[in-house]
Order: structure tokens, then sequence, then C-alpha cells
């Protein structure tokens, strides 16, 4: 399976780095694919590492301003000319997404695929890694949006949230039999 991962390049805490590492493992000893922003830096490079390491492959979009952080010797790289056209290619080589710690941009990502899904624009499955309690105030707005009637669709067929990173990667496996 294609997995996209939107996540933070910036060098973070081991609160965040080991649960990231932990599912880069299992995911490459599983035989999937990471597809993820392909830089080598930070908490990209801590992921695409564990994936590397266990057998993984790794398909990377990179963006033109940023192509100078890219990680050599992956499998597949692309340089897209901007951020629209960025997540529009990871999203073309997905079969899923999981969305680990990030800033801005990966919180932009990550309501992109939620919202292609609210609008029944794609059905890949999606999964929120909480590592650390980092997204609990997203996941209770996330709840109030559903409780008070912002979104079309029940919030649990846009998002799974996972504890652990085991919970990320079993939740993919499973949608992808069952669909």
């Amino acid at each position: 399976m294609n997995i996209c991962v939107f996540l933070s390049s910036a060098d973070l805490d081991e609160r965040y780095t080991r649960p990231a590492r932990v599912f880069a493992e299992l995911l490459g000893e599983r035989g999937h694919t990471l597809v993820w922003g392909g830089s080598d830096t930070g908490l990209m490079k801590v992921v695409a590492d564990g994936v590397h390491e266990k057998g993984g492959r790794l398909v990377g979009v990179s963006v033109e301003f940023l192509a100078h952080k890219t990680r050599p010797g992956v499998d597949d790289m692309v340089i897209a000319a901007d951020l629209a056209e960025r997540k529009r290619l990871l999203l073309e080589k997905a079969d899923a997404v999981v969305v680990l710690v990030g800033g801005t941009g990966t919180l932009d990502e990550a309501t992109e695929i939620l919202e292609l899904k609210k609008h029944g624009r794609t059905e890949m499955p999606v999964v929120l890694l909480n590592s650390a309690g980092f997204y609990d105030g997203l996941e209770t707005q996330f709840r109030r949006m559903d409780a008070e009637g912002f979104l079309p669709r029940p919030l649990s067929e846009l998002v799974f949230f996972a504890a652990e990173p085991e919970d990320a990667l079993s939740y993919l496996e499973e949608s992808r039999h069952s669909r």
C-alpha cells in the first residue's frame, strides 16, 4: 500500500520522534511504500530512515523552493512547481493518508484530504496519529463540528484517531481489506 504521511520537517522532541519512528519501521517491515514530502530533515528524515531501514520504498514529492532539502537515493522523487501541485501529487500517489505531528503545512494538508472525503471526492482511509496528545484540541474541535452538524458525513467516516503507531497501521490495513 502507498501510504502518504503528512508531517513536520522540524527537529522535534522524542515524544514525537519515537512514535513516528515506530510507525515508519512498521510501514517498512510490512512492505508498504512511504509517500511523503521528500525532505531529508527533521521528522521527515526520521520517518524516511525508519521505512528505508526496514525495506520499504520511498516516494518523495517536494516543491521547487524546498528542492535543496530533498533526500538523495529515494525510489522516486518528483519536484512540484508549488504547494498546491505538491498536495495533488502526494494524494494521487497514495492509497491512504496518515497525519503525524506538524505545523500549519501539515494542518493544511490534513484538512485538504478531509475536505475531499467530506465531499465524496476520495474514499481513501485517513488516520490522525495523536502522539503525546498533540492533536487533542483538534480532535475536540472535529467532534464539535460533527455534533453540531457542520459535517455532512459522520466524523468516523472521515478520519480515524489513533493513539499508537500500531493502531494507525492496523486500521489502514483493515480498511484496505474491507473496501
